[in-house]
């Protein structure tokens, strides 16, 4: 029998002593002998001809090595061979314009990379960079998605009309007859803003030559080193197996570190042209304007019900905005697919559409596509809410889909494997006291007090295939190194994956190594995103426990001279069953695997590499409920309690759930109250820096109450499901519900994120007027 000591219980991370020490590296820290530096001159406009670049001045400047604008940069690599720029799952690959490093006759966008400086040190480039005039004749520009699709706006490609670049759409169910006659009908205009990562480390890649393989060395904070690869090396002209990517400690990701850049692609090819090891490390002004964006979509919605609250349809039209480069159209799609929510919903017509415009590409953030579909759909029940009367609990609860019908497939077609949802909102108004909120509400109001409950039910998509690699060994010694494809950033599967490794083997949790991010000795893996981390990667881990284990029991039976069905795993000891004297360590196990005597037929060595590949994602879910209190003099918002009870499954780190939550909740809260990038009509950015960005600070949030409920899926070994985006997705639209419920005294039942005091001010003077 082996016995959770470490799974489920509370370690230290091992990650923490380096981190909180500054003993890390991250891509910044780096300095090659020979190392040069490159800068980039950007555009100055949304949308103009480029008529003339002059670099005369640049090129005679101190330390200047290189200076090359436009079409030069398909002479040092050719990113048309490449998948394109932010692949990954749920991301189209990218429209082949968007590849190039470099601005060829137009830029479509503010910030887009026109020419490149490669000198001797960081402030020789920018210098140059400075000096290099550029001559721009100004097009009409559109930011507006409404705008950009009627007649007449302005084009950004002549072969793209109306400015659509993708489409997804699902109809299910007899959606006219629906919504015919029925006694309740729902309409609303929902706004999801533009947001930054705002990661805390930018951007960054060196590249050195590698004169061993003829290839290249590069560094990268990224989140997906193997898919770096394999878009890099055809770019280059070089096969993979010359091209070596590491990702060190990378200082947040959030899913905008996801593939490469087109800044990736020419330093990477500027390090092979010149020989000699290449920088560039992203500012932040140039992250804000350059590093895709997040969410940014326009629903119009409605739904038709009963007068009971059960839903009869929902219809759904959605403009996504791709920018000026469809990076990540793809994860539009997961809007429309987790358009249903937790919910039974007969009949569905939902469509997105991709909407180029003069503005910076969209892609993966925290949710990707899902916060978006949550948020929309809780906004609908609160709306049924409103219009008949009900409470908000009991709508949610009428429309549920019951535990007995998963795996349940919903009507876009997207098969749930597990769920309680109940479960998880009597847990949730259970642990706020749901009812004595109320009580305090209405006492409030008659104090002049405008208290608001919100509430959200969510279900989110995870744990996304195709595969994920492990490799683990078992040294001489005892020593356990554990290699996975995926690339943690902070979500602490070092710790995660120790913990597995020690139950299962009866290993020293202290002498456990895990290695990720670096393609030279990690087995080919699909990186982190999509909390995928322990669903997918945690699969393949166990598989490879597994196959050690079974080896490592034969073994001990073989030196103990007993059955294999006679040898147990007990306090870190491969023993006899009713004989404890009569055991061995894994350290002995392992020496005899390397050196020793071996049953027969059994091949030396203590190690195994596998590929899990799950047969779905899974689905985790969880209810979050907020109370607020609103300023009606000054539209200021007040975050007084919040309360989140997510079910991920079983939880094999509690601390790093905690963590990972907690994070969450930051996030979407700021979404719900304070974060958006602005971009004015002429698609300059008015938000572009942290003096202008509202990223939530520490006095603007409160103490959490966390809570759990524990619905296993079938699809990993382990049991888990994820819960690295989970509270992001509930606690903006728990949190924008709360905000809503508190100016129902003033007759508003709809306003958009992020309800900032000025815009929650002017929604009560609109009330009155």
């Amino acid at each position: 029998m082996v016995l959770s000591r470490y799974v489920g219980a509370k370690v230290r991370r091992k990650e923490d002593p380096r981190l909180i020490t500054g003993k890390s590296t991250y891509v910044g820290d780096l300095h090659l002998a020979g190392m040069l530096h490159v800068a980039f001159v950007r555009s100055q406009y949304a949308h103009a001809d480029i008529k003339n670049i002059d670099t005369s001045a640049a090129k005679d400047m101190p330390g200047v090595h290189e200076v090359i604008v436009g079409a030069e940069a398909s002479a040092v690599v050719n990113p048309a061979n490449a998948a394109g720029p932010g692949t990954s799952p749920g991301v189209e690959a990218s429209t082949d314009i968007s590849k190039f490093p470099l601005a060829i006759g137009r830029v479509r966008y503010v910030g887009e990379p026109i020419a490149a400086v490669v000198a001797e040190t960081e402030i020789q480039a920018r210098d140059a960079a400075d000096a290099i005039m550029v001559d721009y004749d100004p097009l009409p520009a559109v930011t507006d998605m409404d705008q950009a699709i009627e007649e007449g706006a302005p084009q950004l490609y002549e072969d793209k009309p109306g400015n659509i670049s993708a489409s997804f759409e699902k109809q299910a169910g007899d959606i006219d007859a629906a919504f015919a006659n029925a006694p309740v009908k729902v309409k609303a205009r929902i706004r999801s803003q533009r947001l930054s990562g705002v990661s805390m480390e930018t951007r960054g890649i060196v590249a050195a030559p590698d004169p061993l393989s003829g290839g290249l060395t590069v560094w990268q904070s990224t989140q997906a080193p193997h898919n770096n690869r394999a878009e890099l090396a055809p770019a280059l002209g070089i096969s993979t197996s010359q091209l070596r990517v590491i990702a060190p400690e990378v200082g947040g990701g959030f899913g905008v570190k996801i593939g490469d850049y087109p800044e990736d692609f020419l330093i990477a090819g500027l390090a092979r042209q010149l020989g000699r090891p290449v920088k560039w490390i992203e500012t932040r002004s140039e992250h804000m304007a350059t590093t895709h964006h997040g969410r940014d979509q326009i629903a119009y919605v409605e739904a038709a019900a009963d007068s009971d609250g059960t839903i009869r349809g929902l219809k759904m039209n959605v403009l996504h905005a791709a920018g000026a480069y469809d990076r990540g159209s793809g994860i539009k799609n997961f809007t429309v697919l987790m358009s249903c929510g937790c919910y039974e919903v007969p009949a569905v017509d939902a469509k997105i559409d991709a909407v180029f415009t003069n503005t910076m590409a969209v892609s993966a953030y925290r949710g990707a596509g899902r916060p978006e579909a949550a948020y929309y759909i809780e906004r609908v029940m609160d709306l049924i809410a409103d219009e008949t009367g009900m409470d908000p609990v009991e709508v949610r609860r009428k429309n549920f889909i019951p535990p007995e019908k998963f795996p349940y497939t919903t009507t876009v077609g997207e098969r749930y494997d597990t769920g309680e949802y109940d479960k998880a909102l009597t847990k949730a108004l259970e642990i706020s006291n749901y009812s004595e909120l109320r009580k305090e509400q209405e006492e409030a109001r008659k104090q002049g007090r405008y208290l608001g409950i919100g509430m959200a039910s969510y279900v989110e998509i995870c744990g996304f295939g195709p595969n994920e690699s492990s490799q683990i060994r078992v040294d001489p010694g005892g020593a356990v190194r554990v290699f996975t494809g995926i690339s943690p950033h902070g979500q602490g599967q070092e710790t995660t994956f120790a913990q597995m490794a020690a139950d299962r083997l009866g290993a020293d949790f202290e002498n456990i190594f895990v290695h990720h991010g670096d393609t030279g000795n990690t087995p080919i893996g699909r990186g982190t995103m999509g909390s995928r981390g322990l669903a997918v990667g945690g699969g393949a881990i166990s598989m490879s426990l597994d196959k050690i284990y079974e080896k490592a029991t034969r073994i001990a039976a073989h030196m103990l001279e007993a059955s294999i069905d006679d040898i147990e795993l007990e306090d870190g000891k491969y023993r006899v069953k009713g004989s404890p004297d009569q055991s061995v360590t894994l350290t002995e196990i392992a020496d005899t695997a390397y050196d020793g005597d071996l049953p027969d037929g059994m091949d030396a060595g203590l190690e195994s590499t596998d590929y899990f590949s799950p047969a779905d994602e899974t689905f985790p879910f969880g209810t979050h409920i907020a109370l607020v209190e609103v300023d009606p003099d000054t539209g200021h918002v007040d975050l007084l309690k919040y309360f989140s009870v997510d079910d991920c499954g079983p939880r094999i780190s509690p601390q790093l759930v905690e963590g990972q939550v907690h994070g969450g909740l930051a996030q979407g809260i700021a979404q719900a109250l304070y974060e958006e990038l602005h971009y004015d009509e002429g698609g300059q950015i008015l938000s572009g820096s942290l003096m202008d960005y509202a990223i939530p600070k520490a006095h603007h949030l409160i103490n959490f109450s966390t809570d759990e409920t524990v619905t296993t899926t079938p699809i990993n070994p382990m049991g888990s499901k994820g819960i690295g985006e989970a509270a992001t997705i509930g606690s903006t639209p728990a949190v924008a519900n709360a905000v809503i419920d508190a100016l129902e005294p003033f007759g508003v039942n709809h306003m958009d994120v992020p309800m900032t005091p000025e815009r929650v001010w002017q929604a009560i003077q609109d009330s009155q007027s």
